[in-house]
């Protein structure tokens, strides 16, 4: 398997980051949606560290010019520490879907999801998140958490996911406290370039945790909600013809 993956023919300008952490591939979709349009690429993160999976990408789109990275739920945040990192290799940042950059919006998230399964779906749920390390548990896990994070979802052939419960695990103990500590915000004051936000008027992560820290603290920045929309917009039936069309203005 390639890493990143290519669509689409040169220049490529754009990497797709997909989220998780340890989705390897769930941004495939969209990248052969755009690749039409316009060179795609789509790296895998591997390592099981925030610090390594940056420098990893460091490795995979180092000589191919300053990207457009867009980041959809993990990846948006990776998206922003590598930028603050890598200011030289990042032409603009799209986050999809971001999780709030602030604690104190991400306090009712769980909750949220598991208030919108039915009673036998919630109770799985909470059994398989203490046992995500088990053969088979992650994927079950990430497809009760799609069904609480989708509105109105398109009857769709999922993207093949290489799930990996270790780098999940262990990068999102990383990330989670980097936001507790408020040393993500302090990443995204580094930022030198364009950031756009698109989110979901339905996603479980709030909207207000992207649009007010960020707009508070960066000068170009730009801000989309989507109707009628969950994490996924892409996979929305009624968001996902207005999530490309935004994003191919976007990346214009």
């Amino acid at each position: 398997m390639s890493d990143p993956r290519i669509y689409g023919h040169p220049p490529y300008r754009v990497a797709l980051l997909h989220g998780g952490p340890g989705a390897a591939g769930e941004m495939a979709p969209v990248a052969k949606a755009l690749a039409p349009f316009m060179g795609v690429l789509e790296p895998l993160q591997t390592k099981s560290s925030v610090k390594g999976q940056v420098e990893e990408l460091k490795e995979l789109l180092e000589g191919k010019g300053a990207l457009t990275l867009v980041g959809y739920s993990w990846g948006a945040w990776l998206a922003v520490l590598f930028a603050s990192e890598y200011p030289e290799l990042v032409k603009k940042l799209i986050l999809v879907s971001s999780g709030p950059f602030e604690e104190k919006y991400a306090k009712a998230i769980t909750e949220n999801r598991l208030d919108r399964l039915g009673k036998d779906d919630r109770k799985a749920a909470v059994t398989l998140m203490s046992r995500l390390e088990e053969p088979g548990a992650f994927e079950k896990f990430g497809k009760l958490m799609t069904k609480a994070d989708s509105f109105d979802p398109l009857k769709v052939k999922s993207a093949e996911l290489e799930f990996n419960a270790e780098i999940f695990e262990k990068v999102w103990k990383e990330a989670s406290e980097l936001r507790r500590s408020g040393m993500l915000l302090e990443s995204v004051k580094k930022l030198r370039c364009p950031v756009v936000a698109i989110h979901g008027d339905h996603d479980p992560h709030p909207a207000e945790g992207v649009r007010i820290p960020l707009s508070t603290v960066l000068t170009d920045f730009r801000f989309h909600l989507l109707n009628k929309c969950g994490h996924t917009p892409w996979k929305e039936k009624q968001a996902w013809n207005k999530f490309y069309e935004i994003m191919k203005k976007e990346l214009e």
